[in-house]
């Protein structure tokens, strides 16, 4: 964050490392989300983009690194880490994932009150209230006793961002979240998601979908083999791009994008 920029970082992170046996996933990643703002990570398959994620949202333990959030908590994972710090972490923020991971045998509503009422205390009328404002929001209202069964992909992931709001997080992460829909449905997500970035959500978007990127994110990292290679604003890193990892993997990515090359 720049020293004459006023928005406080909601979340910064420093040397978070992360390996699954003699596989090193995440090589010292430092970043920083500020309150409001769009983070984007892109980068090839395996590059430790969704790890990053699951370790912000407490699904991994980090081998070192500080996560440290506005307000608290801030853990060092070089020490030893208490449960209550790692719930802690994940408390601050909520987590969409690809395949929705929605409870099959609970209908839309039951599926958007489970967190706040399980695991926040929200008492029930309260958090069904909220459940149906929400699913009103994204187009869903007459779904609520469906079963996801009975939903689309896109309806189902819709129902999976609701889930996440339901829970009233500083901090909205979304990993792939149009990769597992048909290609006709991807428009009515990212919709919602262009529409909860114009709200002020902070959000940080694992994502293939570079056009999206370029148009919502006000800051792109660009990851390869556990590190970030690269970062900055998507209008300079998309067109301008320092490093020649990031040129090789935007051009085969971005070409669709810009159109045809001139003959």
């Amino acid at each position: 964050m720049s020293p004459t920029d006023p928005t406080p970082a909601l979340l910064t992170v420093t040397g978070l490392t992360k390996s699954f046996g003699a596989n090193r996933v995440l090589d010292g990643v430092d970043l920083e989300v500020r309150r409001g703002d769009v983070l984007v990570l892109i980068g090839p398959s395996g590059s430790g983009k969704t790890t990053v994620l699951r370790c912000l949202n407490g699904l991994e333990t980090p081998d070192e690194g500080v996560v440290a959030f506005d307000g608290g908590p801030r853990v060092d994972f070089a020490q030893k880490v208490a449960k209550a710090d790692r719930g802690a972490v994940r408390a601050r923020s909520a987590m969409v994932f690809q395949h929705h991971n929605l409870f099959p045998h609970l209908t839309v509503i039951e599926n958007v009150i489970e967190g706040p009422v399980q695991a926040q205390g929200v008492p029930k009328a309260t958090a069904v209230a909220n459940a149906e404002r929400l699913l009103a929001r994204v187009g869903l209202a007459e779904k609520r006793d469906a079963y996801p069964s009975e939903l689309s992909g896109g309806q189902q992931q819709r129902v999976g961002i609701v889930r996440a709001l339901a829970l009233q997080p500083d901090l909205l992460l979304f990993d792939e979240p149009t990769s597992a829909l048909d290609p006709e449905l991807v428009g009515e997500v990212l919709k919602v998601l262009r529409e909860l970035a114009n709200e002020g959500w902070t959000m940080v978007i694992v994502t293939h979908e570079l056009g999206f990127a370029r148009e919502v994110a006000d800051e792109v990292l660009f990851f390869d083999e556990g590190a970030i290679v690269e970062r900055g604003a998507p209008a300079k890193l998309f067109t301008q791009p320092q490093k020649e990892r990031t040129r090789r993997f935007l051009d085969r990515l971005l070409r669709p994008l810009d159109g045809p090359d001139p003959e």
